[in-house]
């Protein structure tokens, strides 16, 4: 039977998801036109009436102002129940609907937002996951326009209703504006690029308060767009002139970096399918059967040299938003710190491969025992160590990256950045993650300098780090 919701190969078997909107249609489509009957439904009915409506609103679009009359004429719950079935659609079979059927969900999502529904900021989240960093596909693209144009026409009701979920856009839309932005002779995403700049821009010039919870990770995003006109503008009042935010509190960058970045932000750079795919390679796939996993990952997420990008995210989920349990640190299932040296190895564009490094080291620029967790800094110790002898030149690459952020980051506030490595390798340590960094520092075939900055930066490691704590617990 032809799918009027979804693509299907002909192998393929139906959805389960789309078998029950659509048997609902089918059994009560003649209580779907007017006039519509005034019996008070059961609960069970109620479920199946608002499947039934939601089919025909995905699946006829012509008729949709009907069916939303309908929707809007039986919901008792608040569209809770509603929601819930739309942000189910999103996350287990966006991927497959139909075009038509992609349009219309964007269409009702914008009803659910004008009648504050239960739940429509779980289902705006479900949508921004759903954008892929790195695809420029002109399908991918369509759903970035859509969205930065929901969220910039219903502002006023998403500040009063939701205004953590503005946030979650900022941090989605400064991260595709980086992918956007190399896009060179690409006029037709030319007003993309506006309206997401401008949302951008908007968000940190009138709502700068709200943008702090992002945390230092907002930072991360910005730096990359310095080149930007209207970010370098930004950038150099975060630098110089943070007053003009209007917001008391923040006094200097640095109040950023010492404020770390909720795993919910990384998890909206990894759309559902990619996060599952990891979660199940780090909780149930050996070390060293893990290659058929990975070269089916390639394949279905990482096809195509420009969608790379997105290793700067996945590196930054791992990282942050994946922390495996004692049972499975301590079992044979394969490690962060190697996923993330496969991941490392993939053939990717220079600023890619600095900014996916940039992803690993971010929290140890900043580093503070009393707001970060180890395990955000744990794969790149791991990694580095574990590269020895067969990976050296992992090691050695990543080992120079840290010195050369050391070193550049940036120059008015060295000491932080220099206390937060220091703090970083001596907290490491002492939560037993390695038992030695011997195993760096006496390695052959480590370049002879890493190794002397390496022995001179942990020479140094005890007085800083208590330095850090006197000063960190000044800033907080």
């Amino acid at each position: 039977m032809a799918s009027k919701l979804m693509e299907r190969c002909a192998h393929e078997a139906e959805n389960s998801l789309e078998i029950t909107l659509r048997e609902a249609f089918c059994c009560l489509e003649p209580q779907l036109r007017p006039p519509f009957p005034l019996t008070i439904p059961t609960q069970e009915q109620y479920s199946q009436l608002n499947n039934a409506i939601l089919y025909g609103i995905l699946c006829e679009p012509h008729l949709v102002k009907i069916h939303i009359k309908h929707l809007h004429g039986v919901i008792t719950d608040g569209y809770e129940y509603f929601t819930s079935i739309l942000v189910k659609i999103v996350n287990e079979i966006y991927g497959k609907l139909v075009d038509s059927a992609k349009r219309q969900l964007i269409w009702v999502t914008r009803e659910m937002v004008d009648v504050a529904a239960v739940g429509f900021d779980g289902l705006l989240v479900a949508l921004l996951r759903q954008i892929v960093g790195g695809d420029s596909s002109e399908e991918n693209l369509w759903l970035c326009f859509e969205m930065v144009s929901l969220f910039s026409s219903k502002w006023d009701c998403l500040l009063e209703e939701f205004p953590l979920v503005l946030t979650g856009a900022l941090y989605v839309f400064l991260r595709l504006l980086s992918d956007h932005c190399s896009l060179l002779n690409a006029p037709k995403i030319e007003s993309l690029r506006k309206m997401e700049k401008d949302f951008c821009v908007k968000m940190l010039r009138e709502k700068f308060s709200l943008c702090l919870r992002v945390g230092r990770d907002l930072l991360r995003l910005l730096q990359d767009l310095v080149h930007v006109p209207e970010f370098r503008s930004v950038w150099n009042d975060l630098l110089y002139a943070p007053s003009t935010f209007g917001v008391g509190e923040f006094l200097d960058i640095s109040n950023l970096y010492y404020t770390r970045t909720s795993k919910w932000y990384f998890l909206l750079r990894v759309n559902p399918q990619m996060e599952s795919q990891l979660r199940f390679l780090l909780t149930h796939v050996k070390f060293g059967s893990q290659m058929r996993y990975q070269v089916w990952f390639t394949k279905k997420f990482l096809s195509a040299p420009e969608k790379n990008a997105v290793l700067i995210d996945i590196v930054r989920f791992i990282c942050c938003a994946h922390h495996p349990s004692n049972d499975i640190i301590h079992s044979d299932i394969i490690p962060r710190w190697a996923v993330i040296g496969w991941l490392l190895k993939s053939s990717m564009k220079h600023y890619i491969e600095a900014n996916t490094k940039l992803a690993l080291f971010y929290d140890w620029l900043f580093f503070n025992e009393k707001v970060d967790n180890v395990m955000n800094i744990e794969p790149a110790l791991l990694l580095m160590v574990h590269s020895i002898p067969k990976y050296i030149d992992i090691t050695n690459s990543l080992l120079e990256f840290l010195f050369l952020l050391l070193d550049n980051y940036d120059l008015e506030r060295k000491e932080i950045v220099l206390r937060g490595i220091s703090t970083a390798f001596h907290t490491l340590l002492r939560k037993g993650v390695i038992e030695s960094l011997d195993v760096l520092t006496r390695c052959d075939k480590l370049s002879p300098n890493l190794k002397e900055r390496l022995a001179e930066l942990l020479a140094g490691c005890s007085g800083i780090v208590e330095s850090s704590r006197i000063q960190s617990s000044q800033v907080l």
